[in-house]
């Protein structure tokens, strides 16, 4: 529950702090006191958008801060999830700095406005005069039902089951537009891969074709370079081998002498072996020079084969033929592939279905149950509201569509007067219909959702006399089992507060603020006489004051 509100440089607050109790507390004030900055101010710490002009003092920061108790409420596990030291008694802090920009903490932990928004729909309902109109809302009356049909855990496993079937019904999707787009150029990049594919292209022909494209185009010269080493080599009388074997065995005869002889000879043994293999090599070669005009003209017609690639793929290498083929393997495969893809992604779709369609018929099941037992719970409060002919519809339906919380549609109808045609809601209902509606409504759910406390924001507006008086045992009920704050121009629901403040304004040095005080039980008195009579107050509104608080 809120223990504490703090607010420092907020609109008309200079610096202001209240500590809040269980039960039921009241706050009134005159009308433009400052009870609307107050939720304001409340409402920037649970997440609302904040900017400079919220600050009184434009050179100061505005820090408000919050504090909770919130042992019962099982929220360790969200603050787990992001990342913030749990405590029991949780602080929550917002400032908005002269830029307009704002910054959030929980526990000192900087946050993010969406993680307060998060956290505060767990700690706190704020209600204003204009969420009545969330009446006709289809989504806050599912909530309604569902809260009385304990769907919570049954919707949170829908939705993820839905999140898996939309991603899979998206990737259903794109596989089926690639497989279109994919088939209109199938052919043709069938025909590009089989062309490379024929080609068996290597990895390093290119440069071998061209090296003996090169040999053949250079034969003659070839030829007679081979035969005229060859003769210096072999020649009887002036050949190297032969002049080579002379001048070994000179140096061979005085080996002996000396060892800078021997290591001569050993040199010139090594040359001599050496050249020797090099002359039989060069033997060799030269007898297998040969013009093979059938072996230029493959060779020609495969490299130019490997140009006509190149240029046709717009590329140098072959291995980047070789990247290009692999690319168009893989569009042919996808498509070729595509209908056994698509095959099991449709049954990948028709699984999730199946088991979200079960848990979808299991709520829809379970709302229809849920549904007399709301009847009865509003018309009951309601006949205690003067609203005793007032009777409701909840026509439910289930469809083959996926929504975010099941497959059903809902349509409330309601009856105000015996006789009368049942219609919807927001034509039949006056404002102050609306407010004790959504009275009953929050009184039921408070049997159902385990909310630490709800502000009732003038919910009494439009109604008077005996009613109000209703409304007001009606928000002490609640107050048995969570805490409720009620913002009241009226002195019956005032009366019945077990705390009661009063928002006021106070002229300082021709600077007007907003201040909040806790009142006295004598305070108190003078308050509620004051609503029942104004400025000048009677005994016998004081009488009055009295009566309606014992």
């Amino acid at each position: 529950m809120l223990t504490n509100l703090s607010i420092k440089n907020f609109a008309l607050i200079e610096s202001l702090s209240v500590n809040f109790k269980d039960n039921l507390s009241i706050i009134t004030g005159e009308t433009g006191a400052g009870k609307s900055i107050l939720l304001g101010a409340l409402g920037l710490v649970l997440g609302k958008r904040a900017d400079s002009t919220s600050l009184k003092y434009n050179d100061k920061k505005c820090i408000i801060e919050a504090q909770f108790q919130i042992s019962n409420y099982k929220l360790e596990s969200f603050f787990n999830e992001n990342d913030i030291d749990f405590e029991k008694d949780t602080i929550i802090r917002r400032e908005i700095l002269p830029s307009g920009k704002s910054r959030a903490f929980i526990n000192d932990t900087p946050t993010t406005i969406q993680v307060l928004q998060d956290l505060s729909e767990k700690l706190i309902d704020v209600h204003s005069q204009h969420q009545t109109l969330q009446l006709s809302d289809v989504n806050f009356q599912f909530k309604i039902i569902d809260a009385l049909a304990n769907n919570s855990a049954k919707i949170e496993s829908y939705q993820r089951g839905l999140q898996l079937f939309n991603k899979l019904s998206k990737e259903l999707r794109n596989l089926k537009i690639n497989q279109e787009k994919e088939q209109e150029q199938y052919e043709y990049n069938l025909h590009l891969f089989k062309e490379l594919e024929t080609a068996n292209l290597q990895v390093d022909e290119q440069e071998e074709i061209e090296q003996s494209l090169d040999k053949l185009n250079n034969i003659e010269e070839i030829k007679l370079n081979l035969a005229e080493a060859q003769a210096l080599a072999f020649n009887d009388e002036i050949g190297l081998q032969a002049l080579l074997h002379s001048f070994s065995g000179n140096l061979h005869k005085i080996a002996a002498y000396s060892n800078e002889y021997k290591e001569l000879s050993d040199r010139i043994v090594s040359l001599k072996i050496e050249f020797e293999d090099i002359a039989n090599e060069v033997e060799n070669l030269n007898e297998n020079v040969s013009f093979d005009p059938v072996e230029l003209e493959k060779l020609n017609d495969r490299l130019q084969l490997i140009y006509n690639l190149q240029k046709k793929h717009s590329v140098s290498f072959i291995s980047e033929l070789l990247a290009v083929q692999e690319e168009l393997s893989i569009k042919v495969d996808a498509v070729e592939n595509s209908s056994a893809i698509i095959s099991a992604k449709e049954n990948e779709v028709k699984k999730v279905a199946v088991k979200i369609d079960k848990l979808a018929k299991i709520i829809f099941d379970e709302r229809k149950k849920a549904i007399p037992v709301l009847i009865k719970k509003l018309e009951d409060i309601l006949i205690n509201l003067g609203m005793e002919n007032t009777r409701f519809k909840f026509n439910l339906n289930h469809t083959h569509n996926y929504f975010s919380n099941g497959k059903d549609e809902l349509q409330l109808l309601i009856s105000a007067n015996k006789g009368t045609n049942f219609g919807e809601l927001k034509k039949i209902a006056s404002g102050g219909e609306m407010s004790r509606i959504m009275l009953a409504v929050k009184a039921i759910l408070s049997e159902y959702l385990n909310l630490p406390t709800i502000i009732f924001d003038e919910i009494d507006s439009g109604v008077s006399g005996d009613v109000s008086q209703k409304m007001a045992e009606i928000m002490q009920q609640m107050s048995e089992n969570m805490q409720v704050i009620t913002i009241t121009h009226l002195p019956q629901i005032a009366a019945k507060g077990v705390q009661h403040y009063k928002v006021y304004k106070e002229d300082i040095d021709n600077n007007i603020v907003t201040k909040l005080k806790y009142l006295t039980d004598n305070e108190r008195v003078n308050e509620i006489a004051e609503m029942l009579s104004g400025k000048d107050i009677t005994e016998t509104a004081i009488e009055h004051a009295k009566q309606l608080l014992n």
